[in-house]
């Protein structure tokens, strides 16, 4: 998987401000909603807090990666935020959240979706790339900071 094929510097935002879990999520579908014609805020915010209602995707390190399937979606959409302050996330070890990277798949998209989430997942394990994306102090910093681990 390569990290620039699903994400864009638009759906890319550093250093976010005053959010809870809730509003993450908010900006989350958002900002995926305002990129991707078609999309409803409204639906991929639902389908993120379920999602969440299952099981918190914080895994540890600082990291979320919310994720859902998503009918209408056409191809596997992912969007990055940093946050200035961490938040509680009900993450896996218990560390409050600073990164946070969402990604959306296409309905039927079964194998796609776990592949993607266990590369990402496996990105982000490396604490060298976690603390480039956190050093990242603008939205185009932060996106050439994602992409960077592609090559």
């Amino acid at each position: 998987m390569q990290i620039a094929q699903i994400l864009s510097p638009e759906r890319t935002l550093s250093l976010i401000e005053g959010v809870s879990k809730k509003r993450a999520l908010e900006i989350l579908a958002n900002t995926i909603a305002d990129s991707s014609p078609g999309l409803s805020a409204d639906e991929i915010f639902r389908r993120l807090v379920a999602r969440e209602k299952l099981g918190s995707t914080g895994i540890g390190h600082g990291i979320a990666i919310p994720h859902s399937r998503l009918p209408g979606c056409e191809t596997t959409i992912a969007t990055l935020i940093t946050l200035k302050e961490p938040i509680d996330f009900d993450a896996i070890d218990g560390e409050p959240v600073d990164v946070i990277f969402a990604i959306l798949v296409p309905d039927q998209a079964n194998d796609e979706h776990l592949h993607t989430l266990a590369a990402l997942a496996s990105a982000l394990n490396e604490s060298t790339y976690r603390q480039t994306l956190r050093d990242a102090d603008t939205s185009q910093a932060l996106y050439a900071a994602a992409i960077a681990h592609d090559n």
